[in-house]
């Protein structure tokens, strides 16, 4: 079924946001030509690790002390590039995957320099060393403000629709000496669902089983089993987490269909993914970010779009994926690869595809 979303506190626009005339997609304007980065994948893939250097070296982070023209040229593209398309240019675009492809050539890459995190040994908190969270990082609270390292957690607050500022989090699979960080910002930010799309191991280690399977403590957070509903394509646990003398219940879905490097052969199964996290948020207690790491930024960015542009098309009968993977990169790098970007449109025409039966268009 359609999700219905809820847009009681973000009423439609009065007008929907012009779009070309002609269904032909052409390359948005871009202050420069980005090179393909043929290796890079997700965060937390160790592919990550052996990127195309040349690259790199072209890109520098967007957050730096000294702002070169390149910086400046590249965060204005982040922040105002778009194009709103209608569902008939929805529908023509996904059949020309060569220019979907120029398009992502265009946006620019977002890194974070190493030296921008002034945490003494952060990096033993961080899966790989080339994905790390932007400015909108995750601060766990702590005792002691001295202690930068146990406040630091590689996680970010991603936007959400109309610029929600808190709707995501997007974090790598946890380590074996993040798990108790992973679980204390579960319940300091009030998360209501946690979305897991990586397997624990694909060729190497992705995730650690960072849950229970009955019973487990955390840290100050306990963490309890409730029961498990087994799909064909993903696994939902209810979770109760006790801290102190309150308890909070919380979702986990565990996606297993989405193999590694590369995009599924269908999106269905993640528009129902999709469809059941947005009910359980919409009916939850807690009303905290979304939690998704696959290890970070590829499969997340991917689902992170695919939602917002959900809803884009159901309020707005529009849908600008070009900015929302402009907002998606200027909030943490996301949606790493030509194909993913093809994805998100293809999942999205499926959508429209079934806005379009509902109604009867």
């Amino acid at each position: 079924p359609v999700p219905i979303i809820n847009t009681d506190s973000h009423p439609p626009p009065t007008s929907v946001p012009p779009v070309t005339g002609a269904n032909e997609l052409k390359p948005c304007p871009s202050p420069f030509r980005m090179k393909p980065a043929a290796g890079l994948q997700e965060r937390g893939s160790n592919v990550s690790l052996v990127l195309d250097m040349s690259a790199l070296g072209s890109v520098e982070p967007l957050n730096v002390s000294v702002v070169t023209p390149r910086e400046t040229a590249a965060r204005e593209y982040l922040l105002s590039a778009g194009r709103p398309l209608t569902r008939q240019q929805l529908r023509d675009v996904v059949s020309n995957t060569h220019k979907l492809h120029v398009e992502f050539a265009e946006i620019p890459m977002n890194f974070i320099d190493p030296k921008e995190l002034d945490i003494p040994n952060h990096g033993t908190k961080n899966r790989y060393k080339t994905i790390l969270p932007p400015h909108s990082r995750v601060i766990l609270k702590s005792k002691s403000c001295n202690d930068l390292l146990s406040s630091y957690i590689n996680a970010n607050y991603i936007r959400g629709y109309l610029g929600d500022s808190r709707a995501f989090i997007a974090t790598q699979g946890p380590m074996v000496n993040t798990v108790n960080d992973f679980w204390q910002m579960a319940w300091q930010e009030e998360s209501p669902v946690i979305v897991m799309i990586t397997k624990l191991k694909e060729k190497n280690e992705k995730c650690v089983l960072y849950w229970p399977e009955k019973r487990g403590i955390y840290g100050k957070v306990e963490v309890l089993v409730n029961g498990i509903r087994e799909c064909e394509h993903y696994a939902t646990r209810s979770l109760t987490l006790k801290c102190g003398n309150q308890t909070r219940v919380l979702q986990h879905y565990w996606y297993t269909s989405w193999p590694d490097h590369k995009t599924p052969d269908s999106a269905l199964p993640l528009l129902q993914l999709m469809a059941d996290v947005e009910a359980e948020r919409r009916t939850a207690a807690c009303v905290g970010p979304v939690i998704v790491h696959c290890a970070g930024i590829g499969r997340t960015g991917c689902f992170i779009a695919t939602t917002i542009g959900c809803r884009h098309l159901q309020v707005e009968g529009v849908v600008d994926v070009l900015n929302i993977t402009c907002q998606l990169r200027a909030d943490g790098g996301m949606i790493q690869t030509g194909e993913q970007y093809e994805f998100v449109h293809h999942a999205l025409s499926l959508y429209e595809a079934r806005l379009s039966a509902e109604s009867g268009q």
